[in-house]
C-alpha cells in the first residue's frame, strides 16, 4: 500500500539530508509504528506519504514514494486526499471550519460524498470518539485533547485507505488515548485500513503495532521488524521494556499483562524494600519537610495496596513523597474559585494552595479544566466567583510587567510565546520584558539549547527545542511559580529526562512548579503531589504515590506491573536493587 524506494529528503539550505536511504514497504491492512529519537526525520517520512513533502515544505526528494500506486512526486496532496488522511502534531493548523460537526463533514464535502452518507458517517464518528456532547461546540473553545480527537475524526469520516498520524495521542488523557487506539485497531483489522504512525509515548501504542520502523539516529536508514525485535535494540523504549531489561526477561514484555506474568520473582525481591519518593526540597527560610502522616486503616490492614513485610508478619507503608512543612508561606492560593466560559462551568469551587519547592501534576480527562486553572493563575482568565492570588496579587488585575516576576506560563503550543524572527530577537524581548540584564535569556538558551545559533528562526526548531526556548523566555524573569501546559508533547524519552532534571533543579531552589499533563510516566517521575480534576472540580489531591497507584487510569506501567507494591518508576526499582 505504501512503498518507499531509496528515498532521501534534503530541505532547502540544509547541508545534508534529513532522512536518507529509506527503503521499506507498509502492506495493506497493517499498523506500522515509526520509532526513534527526536530529530531523526519521522515527521519528514510521514509528510512524504501525504505529499506535503516536498510539495508544501519545499526541498528535494530523491527516490520514489508510492501510495496505492500513486507516485507522490507527480501527485500533489489534493490529488491524494481521497486515499490518504493526515493528522499532524498541531490540530489547530488543520481546522478549516468553526464547529465540531462542520469539521467532521468538511473532508467529505470536498470529496463529493452524498449528504445522506455524510450524515451517517458524522454520527458514527461522534460516537466512536466520544464527541457527541461536543457536536455544536466552537473548535476554539475545546481543550487541546478534544481538538485532537476532532482532528482524528475529521480524517476518519472520508474513509481513507491510508492514515498518516503524527503524535495522535500526545494531548489525550489515558482513557481517550485507549479509545482512539482501539478505533484505529478496529479499522486496521476489520476494514483493512493501512496506518503509518509516529508516537513518542510508546507505552501507549507499542502493543497495537504489527511492525516497527526504527530510525536509530539522524541520517541512518530505518530498520523494520516486529515490535519485540525492535525494542531489544531501540535507543527509545517504554518503561515496561526498561523494566524487562533490568530484570533480564527474554523476550522483552511489550504490555503490562506480559510483564505481570513474569514479575513474581521481582516482586518477591522487592517485598521488603521501600520505594524512594519525590520529596520537595525545603525553600529558603522554611523548615525541612516533616514525616508522612500516620498510616490509615487500609494501610495497617493491608488494603489498597499495602506492602507486606514477611519478616515482621504485618504490613508496612512504602516510603512516599513527603508534603511540605505546614507554613503560612505560599506562592499561590485559590479559594472557592469558579470560572464559567461560553456556557461551560470550567472550574467549580476550587480550593488550592501552592508552596515553594513543590512540583504538582495537574491531571484529569480532556476538558476537565486543567488549562483553565493554569490560565486563571496567570491572569489570562478572570474568575467568575471566588478568589485567586499569586504572590499576594490578583493575577487578572496585575500588569503584565509585574506579573511575569510572579508567575510564568509555558502554554500547550510554545510557539504562542514566540513571535520574533530569530532566537536572538526573542531573547532581547524577554530581557526587556523582565527588566533583566542583557544576555540573561541567551544564557538560559545556552543551557537548555546548546548549539542553537542567534540567527535560527524559532519555526525551524523541533517541538522539543521550541519548548526549551519558550521555557527560557519565561524563566528570564525568574518567576517563583512556573506553570507548564502539556510540556512533553513532541518530546522523546531523552528530551523528557532533560526536562525532568531542569524542573527538579528549579524546585530545589524554591520555585514551585505546576504542570498540566496526561503523561502519567512524567507525573510518576517528577511530581511530589498530584491533583485530579473532573468536570472542573478537585476529586483527589495528595502525594503522587498515593493518588497515582490508586487510579487504574493514571497509574504508571511500573505501578501496574508490581502492584500491590507502590513502585512508580524503573529508577526506583533500579536504585532499590542496587
Amino acid at each position: 500500500m505504501i512503498r518507499f524506494e531509496d528515498v532521501s529528503v534534503t530541505y532547502d539550505g540544509a547541508a545534508e539530508p534529513t532522512v536518507r536511504d529509506v527503503d521499506f514497504e507498509v502492506p495493506e491492512g497493517e499498523l506500522v509504528l515509526l520509532v526513534g529519537p527526536s530529530g531523526v526525520g519521522k515527521s519528514t517520512i510521514l509528510g512524504a506519504v501525504s505529499g506535503l513533502v516536498p510539495h508544501f515544505t519545499g526541498g528535494t526528494l530523491r527516490g520514489r514514494v508510492t501510495v496505492a500506486g500513486r507516485d507522490t512526486r507527480t501527485h500533489k496532496p489534493r490529488e491524494l486526499a481521497d486515499v490518504v488522511g493526515t493528522v499532524g502534531q498541531d490540530p489547530l493548523s488543520h481546522f478549516v471550519t468553526d464547529t465540531v460537526e462542520d469539521e467532521l463533514a468538511y473532508g467529505m464535502e470536498s470529496l463529493g460524498v452524498p449528504p445522506t452518507v455524510m450524515r451517517r458517517r458524522v454520527e458514527e464518528t461522534l460516537d466512536l470518539l466520544g464527541l457527541a456532547p461536543l457536536r455544536d461546540r466552537p473548535l476554539a473553545t475545546l481543550s487541546g485533547g478534544q481538538q485532537q480527537r476532532v482532528a482524528i475524526g475529521s480524517v476518519l469520516t472520508p474513509h481513507p485507505e491510508v492514515l498518516v498520524l503524527d503524535e495522535p495521542t500526545s494531548a489525550l488523557d489515558p482513557a481517550a488515548a485507549e479509545e482512539v487506539l482501539a478505533v484505529l485497531q478496529r479499522l486496521v483489522h476489520d476494514l483493512g485500513t493501512t496506518v503509518l504512525m509516529a508516537e513518542h509515548r510508546l507505552e501507549r501504542v507499542i502493543q497495537y503495532a504489527d511492525q516497527v520502523a526504527l530510525l536509530p539516529a539522524h541520517g541512518e536508514p530505518p530498520v523494520l521488524g516486529t515490535p519485540a525485535e525492535m525494542m531489544a535494540v531501540s535507543p527509545v523504549y517504554p518503561p515496561v521494556v526498561d523494566l524487562g531489561r533490568l530484570a533480564g526477561w527474554a523476550p522483552l514484555p511489550l504490555t503490562v499483562r506480559d510483564a505481570r506474568r513474569r514479575a513474581g520473582e521481582l516482586r518477591e525481591r522487592l517485598a521488603t524494600r521501600v520505594p524512594t519518593g519525590n520529596v520537595p526540597a525545603a525553600a529558603d527560610g522554611e523548615a525541612a519537610p516533616q514525616g508522612p502522616p500516620a498510616p490509615d486503616h487500609e494501610t495497617l490492614t493491608g488494603g489498597a495496596g499495602g506492602n507486606k513485610n514477611p519478616a515482621e508478619g504485618r504490613f508496612r507503608r512504602p516510603r512516599r513523597p513527603k508534603p511540605p512543612a505546614p507554613t503560612t508561606s505560599h506562592l499561590a492560593e485559590a479559594r472557592t474559585l469558579s470560572v464559567r466560559r461560553a456556557r461551560v462551568q470550567a472550574l467549580n469551587h476550587i480550593d488550592l494552595t501552592i508552596r515553594p519547592g513543590e512540583i504538582i501534576a495537574l491531571m484529569g480527562r480532556n476538558g476537565a479544566g486543567k488549562s483553565t486553572l493554569l490560565n486563571t493563575l496567570v491572569g489570562l482568565v478572570e474568575p467568575s466567583a471566588g478568589t485567586v492570588r499569586v504572590g499576594g496579587a490578583q493575577p487578572h488585575r496585575t500588569t503584565p510587567r509585574d506579573l511575569v516576576k510572579r508567575v510564568g506560563l509555558v502554554p500547550q503550543e510554545p510557539r504562542d510565546l514566540l513571535y520574533a524572527d530569530t532566537v536572538a530577537a526573542e531573547c532581547r524581548a524577554a530581557d526587556t520584558d523582565a527588566d533583566a540584564p542583557s544576555g540573561t535569556c541567551r544564557a538560559l538558551v545556552d543551557d537548555l539549547l546548546p548549539g542553537v545559533t542567534n540567527e535560527t528562526h524559532p519555526r525551524d526548531l523541533s517541538e522539543g527545542q521550541r519548548l526549551a526556548l519558550a521555557l527560557a523566555v519565561v524563566l528570564t524573569a525568574r518567576p517563583p511559580l512556573l506553570l507548564l501546559d502539556e510540556p512533553t508533547r513532541g518530546l522523546d524519552y531523552a528530551a523528557k529526562a532533560r526536562l525532568v532534571a531542569l524542573l527538579r533543579d528549579l524546585a530545589a531552589t524554591g520555585h514551585a512548579i505546576m504542570l498540566a499533563t496526561h503523561d502519567v510516566e512524567l507525573a510518576a517521575e517528577l511530581a511530589h503531589r498530584v491533583i485530579l480534576l473532573a468536570e472542573g472540580e478537585v476529586i483527589a489531591d495528595g502525594p503522587a504515590a498515593e493518588v497515582l497507584t490508586s487510579s487504574p487510569s493514571f497509574a504508571p506501567q511500573v505501578s501496574k506491573v508490581l502492584a500491590p507494591q507502590r513502585w512508580l518508576t524503573v529508577a526506583q526499582v533500579r536504585e532499590s536493587l542496587a
